[in-house]
């Protein structure tokens, strides 16, 4: 009878203990970022009242192993947001953790990597985000016009982006995370700490997986019948994005210019440049004046000229023109035909106006390599970067 009377007395303490540290916790610090002041998540976290026994336990063993970081690192609030697209309101990240699995994709709207990963996000975000899953998308920008609000917008809807988008134009949050990629996700838990992170494309099924066990893990943490979830993964047809051997995203600006062969490279100001007999591959090649600024090169005068001998299935062109340009496209030296022509090529021309990513070949035959030769009509052009897919 004593050993009875003892071992529910001790259970009741045990219980008692419980609820004290989860309410104790109930305050759970997230890391804040540079310069921000301490940001706690306070009420997001479920308190016990509305737990059963099996996911008090849950929460307890979650929280526990969490503020033992258990090599995990805490989430990082959002830093000096320049704006939000795709939300009625302004929020952080406290607002969302403990009661969502969150994940952050940082990316950049002329970054092809990043267009390229899009397709699955969009698609975890349909098929779990009524099931607890909050996807929240840092656009943190390359290039300058990058950091225009109504651009970002644009690229929202053309992509078809239905989850909330952050602008981080001052690189607030991305210093915080001491992030160096696009695209790199982060995948937070119901207590807060990164779980999972992916650079740049692929393992698509690998994060997903990881999704499905935190929307699990959150059900019985919240004590909330659990819904259906998917025993496949998300599959986007491999055409989306072409594999091989291609060629490296070449820049124009000074900055980063490693691959121009026929001018000074990493200076800014103007150059006249010369096309060679010879040309390499991988190499880039401007014709005519130029004037070289730190992210972009922009020709002085008509009559300019681009070359780059490449290896891939397609071609993009980060670039711009304020007054507009027109650019004849050639491919092996001729004017590129409709079947390799990219999706903002018509007839073998293509105008560049706004800032964004232009799509220049789409090789029917997939990659190859191949000359592509740039003729344009007026000065103003300002070019920032191929890439390849």
């Amino acid at each position: 009878m004593k050993y009875k009377t003892l071992t529910f007395v001790f259970s009741l303490l045990l219980i008692a203990a419980a609820v004290v540290y989860l309410e104790a916790i109930r305050v759970h610090p997230i890391k804040p970022g540079v310069g921000a002041q301490t940001i706690a998540i306070g009420s997001t976290t479920a308190s016990t009242a509305s737990m059963s026994n099996a996911a008090s336990a849950l929460a307890l063993q979650k929280l526990v192993a969490a503020d033992q970081k258990a090599g995990y690192q805490p989430a990082i609030e959002i830093v000096d947001p320049t704006g939000f697209v795709n939300t009625s309101s302004s929020f952080k990240l406290t607002d969302l953790i403990g009661k969502n699995v969150v994940l952050l994709d940082f990316w950049t709207y002329s970054c092809i990597n990043c267009i390229r990963t899009i397709p699955y996000l969009n698609a975890w975000y349909d098929r779990y985000h009524d099931q607890g899953l909050e996807i929240v998308g840092i656009h943190t920008p390359e290039f300058a016009f990058e950091s225009n609000i109504s651009n970002v917008e644009s690229a929202v809807q053309k992509y078809g982006i239905r989850y909330p988008v952050v602008l981080d134009s001052d690189y607030g949050t991305w210093d915080a995370y001491g992030n160096l990629y696009w695209p790199h996700e982060y995948l937070i838990d119901m207590a807060g700490y990164i779980v999972h992170d992916q650079i740049g494309e692929g393992s698509y099924g690998e994060t997903e997986g990881e999704i499905q066990k935190l929307i699990a893990e959150r059900d019985q943490i919240l004590g909330v019948q659990a819904g259906t979830m998917p025993t496949s993964t998300v599959f986007i047809p491999q055409s989306v994005i072409s594999g091989g051997l291609m060629s490296p995203e070449t820049y124009f600006g000074s900055e980063r210019n490693q691959y121009l062969a026929n001018g000074t490279q990493n200076a800014v100001g103007n150059q006249t440049l010369a096309q060679p007999m010879i040309m390499g591959l991988n190499k880039l090649y401007l014709g005519g004046s130029w004037y070289f600024d730190n992210q972009y090169a922009s020709n002085n005068a008509t009559s300019a000229t681009i070359i780059y001998k490449y290896t891939a299935g397609k071609v993009y062109f980060v670039a711009a023109a304020p007054q507009g340009v027109n650019i004849e496209v050639l491919q092996d030296g001729k004017p590129i035909t409709n079947a390799a022509a990219g999706t903002d090529v018509k007839d073998g021309k293509v105008f560049i106006q706004e800032s964004r990513l232009y799509n220049l070949v789409d090789n029917p035959d997939g990659s190859g390599t191949h000359t592509l030769e740039l003729i344009i009509d007026s000065p103003g052009l300002e070019a920032f970067t191929f890439t390849f897919g």
